[in-house]
């Protein structure tokens, strides 16, 4: 059931000894996880409060708060922007709902970020950099997940396979995206340090600055891609190439050429996992939006080809035999037409009678076999099996 912020504020309370809200206000967050709210205090202080709604979101945040222990004030220290702080904690039943210390900045939409000048474009640019340079040991320590290429490679065809069994997956985005997941070249790149839940809910934005950077539940060593599936997803590609030129100055490593393809595939990709999510979750809404989704995706990508994800071309279906119409129906009185139409091998000419006969063809076989050729006029060899001498025209009809 969702919780309404005014409840959330009570909760907060038992969370924060001292707190006393003075106003409520709901809070941007993933509606399928968590219920979110803004209070304000007696001292003018704010604080965010995030309940899950089910034991999975718990465990995520569970996580976070291990995570974000894990920054220690040296590594926040060298980052562009700022992070949560877990101020308190309360476990009702198995879920345990998290209050945090308010971070300056808002949240804006996608359109109001793409639109934004060159100066906001350099600042995500240089919060994603600064991400991916984190130190893996900050991963490590932590115990959370590391992915190798080819171990998330094989981890999307797993999920593919799994989605692929709802039955309502369209044919043009499975073979898509398997086509992609298969072409080996796509998948080279450097693991580093991935945020994993990037998106313009999770980027608070005062002016034309990044201020903070929140929703840290599923930090792991993986593909850089993932964080950038969100800004591919906007279409706005003047935007996209001006984050990615200030991300590429500010990294330590230089990103991989197919760093775009994958983070289209992700985009996209992230429909059927919605909806995996919700058929998990028997949630009818959920899986009637993914299908509507996934539907419009498939109609763009029929009409309009979509955006590149694979290096290789996807291979156009073929037919793999030609066929030709049955011809029209003899008038009547005349012999029916076949449908195949046969030429029958011609009969093989007797041998010349006379008593040289056989001495001449052992010597055309031996010829034969020091030339590696037989005249034209040769018959064929007893165990002779070509079938040179059929012409077969497959019938068909449209």
């Amino acid at each position: 059931m969702r919780r309404k912020p005014i409840e959330l504020a009570a909760v907060a309370t038992a969370a924060v000894p001292g707190l006393t809200p003075t106003a409520v206000s709901s809070a941007p967050d993933d509606p399928a996880d968590f219920d979110s709210a803004l209070l304000l205090d007696s001292e003018g202080k704010q604080w965010r409060v995030r309940s899950p709604r089910h034991a999975e979101a718990s465990t995520r945040l569970e996580t976070e708060f291990m995570v974000l222990r894990a920054f220690a004030p040296g590594i926040r220290a060298e980052l562009p922007f700022l992070m949560p702080t877990v101020a308190g904690t309360v476990r009702q039943g198995a879920l345990s709902t998290f209050v945090y210390s308010h971070l300056a900045g808002t949240t804006r939409s996608v359109e109001e970020l793409t639109a934004g000048p060159e100066a906001l474009a350099k600042e995500i640019g240089a919060a994603l950099a600064a991400i991916h340079d984190l130190p893996r040991t900050l991963v490590s320590n932590a115990d959370l997940p590391s992915y190798t290429p080819n171990e998330f490679r094989q981890r999307r065809l797993n999920e593919l396979d799994q989605a692929a069994t709802t039955g309502k997956i369209p044919p043009v985005l499975l073979r898509r995206w398997e086509h992609a997941l298969e072409d080996v070249s796509l998948w080279r790149f450097n693991p580093c340090v991935v945020h994993g839940d990037l998106h313009e809910d999770n980027i608070l934005v005062e002016g034309n600055r990044v201020t903070a950077v929140t929703g840290w539940t599923d930090l792991r060593i993986g593909d850089p891609a993932d964080d950038m599936a969100w800004l591919v997803a906007s279409n706005e590609q003047g935007f996209v190439d001006a984050v990615l030129s200030h991300y590429t100055s500010g990294r330590r490593d230089a990103p991989d050429a197919h760093l775009l393809r994958r983070a289209a595939l992700s985009a996209e990709f992230a429909l059927a996992q919605y909806l995996v999510k919700g058929l998990a979750a028997g949630n009818e809404s959920m899986i009637g939006e993914a299908e509507e989704m996934l539907a419009s995706l498939a109609e763009d990508i029929a009409e309009h080809g979509g955006q590149p994800i694979s290096v290789e071309p996807l291979p156009q279906a073929v037919p793999a035999v030609h066929v030709e119409p049955v011809p029209q129906a003899a008038p009547a009185g005349a012999g029916a037409v076949p449908s195949v139409h046969v030429t029958p091998i011609p009969a093989e000419q007797p041998a010349t009678a006379d008593a040289s006969g056989p001495a001449k063809n052992g010597e055309a076989g031996q010829a034969a076999n020091a030339g590696g050729e037989t005249t034209p006029h040769d018959p064929p060899a007893a165990d002779d099996t070509s079938t040179a001498a059929i012409t077969i025209v497959d019938a068909k009809s449209h």
